[in-house]
């Protein structure tokens, strides 16, 4: 129900700031969908939802091959990099740079272990881009209400830095771990919706090539 506390308008101008918020910023307005919604995914796609939270990592090292290989058939990881290049590079550290070329799985799992945020929203950014999908209004509040919750955690962690009183360690690890829940289930639908989406799409386009013979 707390869900529903979270405005499903459409992203502000501040929230497409930075790297995060630039990169979604594209699909903002666009009217097309996803077939399933995130809140749709732990009903329509339970196993694929439930074995991502599970093992985010894994899930994001399988859905990344799954996704280069959807939109270019046969390619393998050779058109894998860092992000896809999405979200820039931090000092040495570029897209392109990082020995993806000659060990992409190595550096694919490196990234999903290291970054499983971000190597989840590639996932689904790279269907996003591929049909013209946009956010719809449970994407929106899930998002909204999982950034609130990690920063809510990291300033309570501050603050027990700072200040003390009785009950902060339990109060503390109480929040972080709904925050990590929430992320790992906010990752979980996110992905589920991209691996219903690769299937609808796979299996439509054998009856569009019929069509357009």
């Amino acid at each position: 129900m707390c869900l529903f506390c979270f405005s499903s308008d459409p992203m502000s101008a501040d929230e497409m700031k930075g790297k995060y918020g630039e990169a979604f910023a594209p699909y903002a307005n666009n009217t097309n969908k996803f077939d399933i919604t995130m809140c749709q995914a732990p009903c329509k796609e339970c196993p694929c939802w439930a074995t991502s939270m599970i093992c985010l990592p894994c899930a994001q090292v399988h859905m990344r091959k799954k996704a280069l290989n959807h939109i270019n058939p046969g390619s393998g990881w050779s058109n894998y990099m860092c992000c896809q290049g999405m979200f820039g590079g931090c000092c040495c550290l570029q897209p392109g740079d990082c020995c993806e070329s000659s060990c992409p799985v190595p550096c694919m799992c490196l990234e999903a272990c290291l970054c499983p945020g971000l190597a989840t929203s590639v996932n689904s950014m790279l269907i996003r881009q591929q049909y013209g999908l946009g956010l719809d209004e449970d994407d929106v509040r899930l998002i909204r209400c999982s950034n609130c919750l990690m920063c809510f955690a990291v300033i309570l962690s501050c603050i027990g830095i700072c200040f003390d009183w009785d009950g902060e360690q339990e109060c503390i690890r109480i929040v972080n771990c709904i925050a990590d829940v929430t992320f790992c289930c906010v990752s979980g639908c996110m992905t589920a919706q991209v691996n219903r989406e690769i299937k609808l799409r796979e299996k439509e386009a054998p009856k569009r090539e019929a069509m357009e013979r």
